[in-house]
């Protein structure tokens, strides 16, 4: 039985590149040597590769190849989770974006976890989807990688890896506007709360903080930059930390709205005041920050515009390598959140 159980999980690991490196020939003639519906080739290289693929305990993924050469009229959607808006959002703006040409999105969710994400993109190749849209991706992601191996065509959507098809906010330059909104409002001591560093929207996002702030000659207190998930909890635990500084900042730039509420709590659980004792900036111009008691300063990103570069993307064939990411430009929109030092100065006076 142990022996059977190492069988099954070696072979379900196995690639078809795996393959074609051990019996050395190109991926594209194992898949068509191994492919039972072309004739069956008695060549030398054609037992190779057979023998090859039975000794490693190949399986040829049949749902994978449907996803490679048929078409349903169907998109599948990894996110971490519905209930942080800015992935409802996206959901919605491909949703919007699909119907316009008869498409349907098929969203799964993953709670963050490498493994749900696997089990969720196996499950949608498995209902046949054209293509996967992935939410999710991690830096130096080990899933992508597999997924590129079995030949799956995916495009990732708001965050990358730097080299697959990628339809993203430009996060540094949108890190860069909410901090510099902040020093022109003459705040030098500005806290960060950087999100999760394995996601490429907040190390993009802290990119442009830390630009913005070299720029005009002040110095990051490392102190003021704390990690966090992108949860409403973890942006309250981080802006508590922040202020419980010695020196607490005089401003705040969460890495997306979700901290920024939690920040936003923290503050006032504090008996502190936005943004008469501190000012703060979020980011992602989710709808509800409008519409808090002290509506937020937010950086905007356009979700239907990174909406419809993921499906041209899609449907692209030999995508050249200067557009294989798509970049949407960010603006920032100001409110109630953040104000000057000097306006906080006549408010105490």
């Amino acid at each position: 039985m142990a022996k059977n159980s190492r069988t099954t999980a070696r072979s379900s690991r196995v690639t078809i590149l795996d393959v074609a490196r051990a019996a050395g020939v190109s991926k594209s003639s194992v898949s068509r040597l191994l492919d039972e519906r072309l004739p069956r080739s008695n060549s030398e290289v054609a037992q190779r590769v057979r023998r090859v693929a039975k000794e490693l305990g190949y399986v040829r993924d049949v749902s994978a190849a449907n996803l490679r050469r048929g078409s349903t009229s169907t998109i599948g959607l990894i996110v971490p989770r519905l209930t942080d808006t800015v992935m409802a959002l996206l959901y919605e703006a491909l949703q919007r974006a699909a119907a316009k040409s008869g498409k349907i999105v098929i969203v799964a969710t993953t709670d963050e976890t490498i493994e749900a994400e696997r089990r969720a993109a196996n499950s949608l190749i498995g209902k046949g989807v054209d293509a996967l849209v992935l939410a999710t991706a991690r830096n130096d992601d080990p899933f992508i990688k597999e997924l590129a191996e079995r030949g799956v065509k995916y495009v990732l959507a708001l965050r990358t890896d730097g080299t697959s098809l990628s339809s993203i906010g430009n996060d540094a330059l949108g890190g860069y506007l909410a901090t510099r909104h902040l020093i022109d409002l003459n705040h030098s001591r500005i806290g960060l709360i950087a999100g999760p560093s394995y996601s490429s929207t907040a190390c993009g996002r802290t990119k442009g903080f830390r630009k913005a702030m070299a720029e005009a000659g002040l110095k990051v207190d490392e102190e003021l930059v704390v990690e966090s998930t992108f949860g409403i909890e973890s942006g309250r635990d981080a802006a508590t930390k922040l202020m419980s500084n010695p020196e607490p900042p005089t401003a705040i730039f969460a890495v997306n709205d979700n901290i920024a509420i939690g920040a936003f709590a923290a503050i006032h659980s504090l008996g502190l005041s936005v943004p008469d004792d501190v000012s703060l900036v979020g980011y992602n111009d989710i709808p509800i920050v409008s519409h808090l008691y002290t509506p937020m300063t937010s950086v905007h990103v356009p979700f239907d515009q990174i909406a419809t570069s993921v499906l041209e993307l899609i449907d692209g064939e030999d995508v050249p390598e200067d557009q294989r990411i798509q970049v949407a430009m960010p603006s920032l929109i100001p409110r109630l959140s953040s104000t000057s030092i000097a306006s906080r100065a006549k408010k105490t006076q």
